[in-house]
Order: C-alpha cells, then sequence, then structure tokens
C-alpha cells in the first residue's frame, strides 16, 4: 500500500489510516495472548515469569502494587488524552486547534475577562448564535448600569438628600423619604408614573440596542476607536457584575434590618431574637440552626428542645464515663450470683450487650425510666429538676453552669458516637486497627 510508520498520524486520528488487515493482526495478536499467555490461573497478575515479577511472594507482591499504582494513574491519563485529542486532534490538548468548539465564537467577545476568561456553566452558548451571545450581553450593561445607579441611590441619601419638596401638593419633601425599601411606600403615585415614564422613555428611545452591545452613539462618553470602546465597556461590565452583587446584598439587608448596611440590632423582628440570650448559644458559633428549627419563633417548643439535649448530653458523658472506666477497674464480685456471671466476666464496650442476662437489662430500663417520669421530669426549665445544690438557686449561676454541661455534653455526643464506630469495627472503643480482623479491607 506504501504506506509507510511516518505516514500515519498520533492518536485517534491514526484509527482510519491503519490498513483492515493491519487491524486483523493486532486483534489476532491481542486475542493470541488474552486467551493462552495472559490466561488468569487464580493469582492476579501471575503469568509464571519469575524473572519480571518474582518467586519471592513479598516481593512479587510489592513490584505488581506498583503496577497496579502506575497502571491506575495510566487508565486516567489514557481517558484525559482521548478526550483532548478528540476535541482537538492532539493527544495534548492544543486548545487553538480546536477550531470547531462553538465557544470560539465567543473568545475575544466584550465581558470575557481574567481571571475566569469564558465562563458559561448554563451553557447558554453551546449553539454557537453570537447574535445571541451579543444581545444577552447588551442586557447584562444594562442590568449593570441600573445596579450602579440603584447602589449609588442606597449609598448617598445616607449623607445627603435634595433639598425642598419631592411633591410640594402633598407637603412631601425629600428629606421625608426615608432610605431604601422603605422609599417605597411613601413616594406618591405619580412619582412612581414619572419614573417609570422616564425609565421606559430610555429603554426604547435612548437605550435602543443597535446590535453592538453597549454602543449608543455617545462617543464622547464612550470612544469612536473600538479597541478604546471595548475597554471602557469592559471596566463597566466589571463595576457592573460587582453592583448587581451589591444592590442584591442591600435589598436582603435592608428587609432584614431595615437598613441597607444590615445592623442586627435594628432587626427587632427576627423570630431567633427570641433565641439570642436563651441557655446554649454559645460562643465561638453564636446562634447556630442551620436547618430551622426555630423558624417558627416559639420560644417554648426551642426550650424543650434545649431539655431535649441536655439529656442527651448528661447520658452520652456517662456513656463516655462508662468506656473508659472499666478499661482500667471493674467492680468486684458478683453482677449475677445465680448465673455465676461476675462484673469482670463482661467485656468492655458493644460487647457487653450480649452478656448482661435480661433481668439485668430489666433493673437498667426500669431505674431510667423512672428517672425519665419522675426525677428528670420537665417543668418548663431546660435543665432544671430542683437540685440547687448541684446547679443554683441564683439565675446566672445556673445558666453558666448548665452552659458548661451543655458545652461538655456536645463533646460528649460527638465523643460516644466516636466510641461506639471504633468499637463496631475494632472491638475496642480505642480503634485499634489490628484488631479489625474481619474487615473486607484486610
Amino acid at each position: 500500500m506504501g504506506l509507510k510508520f511516518s505516514d500515519v498520524p498520533n492518536g485517534l486520528a491514526a484509527i482510519g489510516k491503519v490498513p483492515g488487515n493491519g487491524w486483523a493482526q493486532i486483534v489476532a495478536f491481542a486475542g493470541y495472548y488474552e486467551l493462552f499467555v495472559y490466561k488468569y490461573n487464580g493469582v492476579p497478575g501471575e503469568y509464571g515469569w519469575k524473572a519480571i515479577s518474582s518467586a519471592d511472594p513479598e516481593v512479587r507482591k510489592r513490584k505488581l502494587s506498583a503496577e497496579l499504582a502506575n497502571g491506575r494513574l495510566a487508565m486516567m491519563a489514557i481517558i484525559g488524552m482521548f478526550f483532548q485529542d478528540g476535541l482537538t486532534g492532539s493527544a495534548w490538548g492544543d486548545w487553538s486547534l480546536y477550531t470547531d468548539s462553538p465557544l470560539r465564537a465567543f473568545e475575544e467577545e466584550l465581558g470575557v475577562q481574567a481571571p475566569v476568561g469564558f465562563w458559561d456553566p448554563v451553557g447558554y452558548t453551546r449553539d454557537g448564535d453570537l447574535e445571541t451571545f451579543k444581545r444577552r450581553r447588551e442586557t447584562e450593561i444594562k442590568h449593570g448600569r441600573v445596579a450602579m445607579y440603584a447602589t449609588i441611590g442606597y449609598i448617598v441619601p445616607e449623607y445627603i438628600k435634595w433639598p425642598g419638596f419631592l411633591s410640594p401638593s402633598m407637603g412631601l419633601k425629600f428629606s421625608d423619604v426615608p432610605n431604601g425599601l422603605a422609599a417605597i411606600g411613601k413616594v406618591p403615585g405619580n412619582g412612581w408614573a414619572q419614573i417609570v415614564a422616564f425609565a421606559g422613555y430610555y429603554e426604547l428611545f435612548v437605550y435602543k440596542y443597535n446590535g453592538v452591545p453597549g454602543e449608543y452613539g455617545w462617543k464622547a462618553i464612550s470612544s469612536a476607536d473600538p479597541e478604546v470602546r471595548k475597554r471602557k465597556l469592559s471596566a463597566e461590565l466589571a463595576n457592573g457584575r460587582l453592583a448587581m452583587m451589591a444592590i442584591i446584598g442591600m435589598f436582603f439587608q435592608d428587609g432584614l434590618t431595615g437598613s441597607a448596611w444590615g445592623d442586627w440590632s435594628l432587626y427587632t423582628d427576627s423570630p431567633l431574637r427570641a433565641f439570642e440570650e436563651e441557655l446554649g448559644v454559645q460562643a465561638p458559633v453564636g446562634f447556630w440552626d442551620p436547618v430551622g428549627y426555630t423558624r417558627d419563633g416559639d420560644l417554648e417548643t426551642f426550650k424543650r428542645r434545649r431539655e431535649t439535649e441536655i439529656k442527651h448530653g448528661r447520658v452520652a458523658m456517662y456513656a463516655t464515663i462508662g468506656y473508659i472506666v472499666p478499661e482500667y477497674i471493674k467492680w468486684p464480685g458478683f453482677l449475677s450470683p445465680s448465673m455465676g456471671l461476675k462484673f469482670s466476666d463482661v467485656p468492655n464496650g458493644l460487647a457487653a450487650i450480649g452478656k448482661v442476662p435480661g433481668n439485668g437489662w430489666a433493673q437498667i430500663v426500669a431505674f431510667a425510666g423512672y428517672y425519665e417520669l419522675f426525677v428528670y421530669k420537665y417543668n418548663g426549665v431546660p435543665g432544671e429538676y430542683g437540685w440547687k445544690a448541684i446547679s443554683s438557686a441564683d439565675p446566672e449561676v445556673r445558666k453558666r453552669k448548665l452552659s458548661a454541661e451543655l458545652a461538655n455534653g456536645r463533646l460528649a455526643m460527638m465523643a460516644i458516637i466516636g466510641m461506639f464506630f471504633q468499637d463496631g469495627l475494632t472491638g475496642s472503643a480505642w480503634g485499634d486497627w489490628s484488631l479489625y480482623t474481619d474487615s473486607p479491607l484486610r
């Protein structure tokens, strides 16, 4: 066929160049090795080549482990090369070769800026339609301009307002109009009509799109030089994007606190106010409710949950101590004389569950139930059961003691869960990996 090896391109492009007889030879060669040479004998990677592997099991294992690591890396590498080769015609992924990409139409367009570059995670530009891209860029410029005006409109009235009357017929002065969202209800209807008419006039006749984003013929503000105009519009786009983020933040803060600057002390209507000074709100997190259990602002429900947390913390502290102490000391004598079962016969941790006799579990449940129903009975004040000697008659001292207990209980809840996992995996709360003989990872 007069075909040299040098005539065959690298990578995926070679598939169409190799003749049919060549592919037949490749398949036959691979099939022969698969069926007769690399035939699995029950030992992974072992085909009897002691010179390449080793007759020593440990050396062979070490060599195969190294080979596996390299093979895993190679599997990732070859998939990456396939993708890059398919996209750019080169396994090294030269972007300049990817001439068929629809994104090529937008690489040098207005608004593609460092450090992100061309960024379209939603895929609006997949169709490669340049006119649609420009129309969207025009819309972004307008939104940015409105956002910059709005941001300035929030900031300036904090320091200065127009003198005189906004509406002489209504006796309404500019100084009477509050800043931010609160102004919406103060501006009279005729004022809103003027605002809408003014904005509509500019939208329909002045800022009328002519096919070039951001270009309305104002050469003094932009430029007759396309490069200078692009640079100015790029700067404006960057500022407009920042302003869009800023104005949304101001809306949220204003809506929550009545001020664009977000003074939390002004957010008097927050349902979270009921809980700011409550028991268990501690540094460094402060009030923390990511799931939103307290959104209803129900103080009694909050206190009931806090009571539950205190109980859980106390149980967790007992449980943690119950894991630690038997590692060093156990009660002398019999746990069950009738069964001849000594305390020393009971293993520590989860393994004890199956050793304690049924009557023992009945006593434990009865004891816990008695305390739950009659001693630790909730009276509307979290953690307060009338034990002034342990807590305090002074509300502040009691709150401080319960806060410390809550902190310790939270730590204990994390600790006991960790101990359960380690005990279940290794047979010891201290997590000795050498004891985890049943692990499928072994």
